[in-house]
């Protein structure tokens, strides 16, 4: 079965509405019409306009004149294209603006933004009851989907393999960490809970699902499709070739009308800039640091620091304490690392342009 075996759809059903409308009307491009981003390979897209997908590629002013990797399409971006070739190949001229996006520090030493998907309604992560479970990692987990301006909700999987009291505490756990996340427990295997799952999902909402290899995302899409997931689908492709694509990323409709993202397992959950998801997820922290002697204190040696005087308490959680140190920390030294680079790269960019205008003045 293939997800978007409707010839036809309104744009609607695709997540397309008001907001975008409104948002994009300064990309109106001569020509131009809205369609969504369902696919990524590399440096081709897949795109529907509410008529069929399409593969796309960016034109040159997009693709040479992007700043960042944050100025380039990703999974469920809504883009400004134009349709060639009887509707077999499109041409991306604009990226409207985002309701949300989902991203994180390219792995490694390289400071720079990895976009991962936009325009999520809601992000499922995924944590499995068994050695899979770890509230650290849940806690960076977060940070990333309310950084980025998206509901969150915890599925915790396999479980088939947790006694009905482990299910309780772990739920009880993560409740700890953020007091009213709203959290599924499910099987895989036998299908308890499932139905929990696609109950959250709305029509014409986008949701992703985020967590390690193995914690059963794929599974989970398997049975929420009710089939096994597709790893190439029949587009239309520019002169003919190339009627099936895989991608790594890729946007699939279910049957009730809901859109999902599956990820690839991520091993690094770095961030660049998250101050916005930090002071969501500690909030507890938070509030107790405005509540510090002074205002720049570190929580760390400070006489009248309000956040150590909860630790000693218990008030405070220990390692919930040394996550929020690190994760603050971590994403001050990547968000500083981040401007740097930009600062050099613009100065290298007017010394090439200088370059370049000596060069004119002057040929050889």
């Amino acid at each position: 079965m293939d997800p978007w075996k409707v010839s036809a759809m309104q744009l609607s059903e695709l997540g397309y509405g008001s907001w975008y409308e409104t948002s994009s009307s300064d990309a109106q491009d001569d020509g131009a019409v809205p369609a969504r981003v369902t696919g990524v390979h590399k440096d081709s897209f897949i795109i529907h306009d509410g008529h069929a997908e399409i593969r796309a590629e960016l034109t040159g002013k997009l693709l040479y004149g992007a700043r960042s990797p944050l100025d380039l399409p990703t999974v469920g971006d809504w883009v400004r294209v134009q349709i060639l070739d009887n509707g077999d190949f499109a041409i991306i001229q604009a990226v409207s603006s985002r309701k949300s996006l989902l991203k994180r520090k390219t792995p490694g030493k390289q400071v720079e933004h990895q976009l991962i998907a936009a325009n999520l309604d809601a992000a499922f992560i995924m944590q499995s009851l068994g050695p899979d479970f770890n509230l650290r990692r849940l806690e960076r987990y977060l940070v990333m989907v309310c950084d980025g301006g998206m509901h969150p909700v915890l599925l915790l999987s396999k479980m088939d393999l947790a006694a009905p009291q482990e299910v309780e505490e772990k739920v009880r756990q993560a409740n700890r960490v953020q007091p009213g996340l709203e959290i599924v427990p499910f099987s895989n295997l036998e299908g308890r809970g499932v139905d929990a799952v696609r109950a959250i999902m709305k029509p014409g909402h986008t949701y992703c699902l985020l967590g390690s290899s193995g914690v059963g995302k794929t599974t989970l899409l398997n049975n929420l499709l009710g089939s096994q997931t597709l790893e190439t689908r029949e587009v239309r492709a520019k002169g003919g070739k190339g009627r099936h694509t895989t991608t790594r990323r890729a946007l699939i409709m279910l049957a009730g009308g809901a859109m999902v993202i599956d990820t690839p397992g991520l091993r690094e959950l770095g961030s660049i800039e998250a101050d916005e998801g930090l002071e969501q997820v500690f909030d507890d922290i938070q509030g107790l640091a405005e509540n510090c002697r002074f205002s720049d204190c570190s929580h760390t040696t400070e006489l009248g620091c309000a956040v150590l005087e909860a630790l000693q308490t218990g008030e405070v959680d220990e390692k919930r304490y040394q996550n929020f140190l690190r994760l603050t920390r971590e994403t001050a030294r990547n968000q500083m690392s981040y401007h740097e680079k930009r600062r050099q790269d613009k100065e290298f960019g007017k010394m090439c342009k200088s370059i370049m205008k000596g060069s004119l003045k002057n040929p050889g």
